[in-house]
């Protein structure tokens, strides 16, 4: 045994990961919703490759990068377990075609250098356009105003598979605010071009029965399942 597979307590990450799942399951059926409607996407970044074992054991299949240096070792290195990654954070062009070689859906595709890139790369991919949702312009994301004239660039390029819209709530206020705005976003601006391009990456530890409740069909999930990260494991460079 590894000293990251020692390091990891199997019986409360199960707990967590068995109490979070019901949450979401109560969370769906308030909203008059089914909880298969739902994709968790479990993020594990900060955390080995070993507890991301641990939690496909638990049958868990989703998981969520957002730091390349760390994500395409990590896949790499657990190739064989075949888990559906996806890619969160936000992506440096430069680093689009090593992400993309592990990851089938980018969440944050936001600009048009990074859309350039992805379709450099001549592998198909699906995307969620992320939206801002606030009034900083430092924050990740397609302000509004400049959503619909960036959804026909998508539409247009030749190995992209629109998704939907992926955003994160604002740090001030209700999170259902910022959900309910991303929604509408889709219906006026995507559906209406892309009329499958239905999917809302919104919701993570803290939010998610907020995003259930206005339709969020990707969860983006952390620390609440994964608990907090080892002491010294992944410090930032």
């Amino acid at each position: 045994m590894t000293p990251d597979e020692a390091s990891i307590d199997r019986a409360a990450l199960a707990a967590r990961y068995r109490e979070v799942t019901a949450a979401i399951e109560t969370a769906a059926r308030d909203a008059g919703r089914e909880p298969d409607e739902l994709t968790t996407i479990v993020v594990t970044k900060f955390h080995p490759a070993a507890l991301v074992a641990a939690l496909a054991g638990l049958g868990q299949r989703a998981m969520g990068e957002s730091r390349q240096q760390e994500f395409v070792p990590k896949a790499e290195a657990l190739r064989d377990l075949g888990l559906d990654w996806h890619f969160i954070g936000q992506l440096q062009s430069n680093k689009a075609a090593r992400v993309v070689e592990h990851a089938a859906t980018i969440h944050s595709l936001d600009r048009e250098s990074l859309l350039t890139a992805l379709v450099a790369t001549q592998q198909s991919v699906s995307a969620f356009i992320q939206v801002n949702l606030t009034d900083d312009p430092a924050r990740g994301g397609v302000p509004p105003a400049a959503l619909p004239a960036f959804v026909e660039r998508v539409l247009e390029a030749p190995t992209i598979r629109l998704q939907g819209l992926m955003g994160v709530a604002a740090l001030d206020g209700d999170p259902r605010a910022s959900f309910a705005r991303l929604r509408e976003l889709r219906d006026e601006v995507v559906t209406p071009r892309a009329r499958a391009a239905t999917g809302l990456s919104m919701g993570m530890s803290g939010d998610f029965a907020a995003a259930i409740a206005e339709g969020a069909t990707h969860l983006r999930i952390g620390t609440a399942i994964t608990g907090k990260r080892p002491a010294g494991a992944y410090a930032r460079t």
